[in-house]
């Protein structure tokens, strides 16, 4: 048996654990919410390093709370209009 094999067996392993398998999902739901909401405000500001940044690089919604909450701009929306 190789080393991938037993890789793809251990991971297996972890999924057979319902608890193992409700973490696993809420980690993707919360990575994909955030991850959304950053890479939306993001590409509005026309932020293209933090885009790519953020695509590319999975933090589990860490990086993308960093960008919503410090670096990201507020967008003023004119009420005149």
């Amino acid at each position: 048996m190789t080393a991938k094999e037993l890789e793809i067996i251990q991971l297996a392993h972890i999924f057979n654990n319902p608890a193992s398998a409700l973490l696993f999902t809420v980690l993707i739901a919360w990575s994909l919410v955030w991850k959304g909401i950053a890479l939306w405000k993001s590409a509005q500001n026309g932020s293209k390093i933090w885009f790519v940044i953020m695509l590319v690089v999975n933090t589990v919604g860490i990086l993308e709370i960093i960008y919503i909450f410090f670096f990201s701009k507020k967008i003023q929306k004119d009420n005149n209009k």
